[in-house]
């Protein structure tokens, strides 16, 4: 008959807890003497030992790498609108037939106003629409003029 499990019953599996070797009970355990921790030195001693992210003396990592985080050039950098081809879609069912950045804008499509465009490719194109934008993906425009529409750089 089964045993009932209860709290008092209840062991962990076979073999799946490790019994920690007994250190220091003398010569005939087979770690007595200095308990496998060597003769001499720092880390033989009682109560202390090296960190963990001591390199021996060599510089270590956390004082090799630099302090502050690395030069940005944010500042100069162009930050774009991007548009989807799935999000185009979306104006092809508002029977808009040339994207442009005012269009996007009039749709709500795009929010910063000063920013340049970029479409890019994810998602498919149903019809042929004209999109004339800052920058597009190579994949985007040969699905734009698969469907029959036109490119054009601004």
């Amino acid at each position: 008959m089964k045993e009932m499990l209860s709290l008092n019953t209840l062991k962990p599996t076979g073999g799946s807890r490790k019994k920690s070797k007994k250190l220091g009970r003398g010569n005939g355990s087979g770690k007595g003497t200095f308990c496998g921790r060597g003769m001499n030195g720092q880390n033989s001693r009682s109560g202390w030992g090296v960190p963990q992210w001591f390199e021996g003396g060599q510089t270590p990592l956390f004082r090799r790498m630099p302090k502050l985080k690395g030069f940005s050039n944010a500042r100069f950098t162009t930050k774009y609108n991007v548009i989807n081809l799935s999000d185009l879609n979306v104006l092809i069912e508002k029977w808009v037939k040339d994207v442009t950045k005012a269009a996007l804008l009039e749709h709500s499509m795009i929010s910063m106003k000063n920013n340049p465009v970029k479409v890019l490719w994810d998602g498919t194109l149903s019809w042929a629409i004209n999109v004339s934008v800052n920058k597009i993906s190579m994949k985007a425009k040969t699905d734009i003029e698969k469907a029959g529409g036109k490119v054009e750089l601004v």
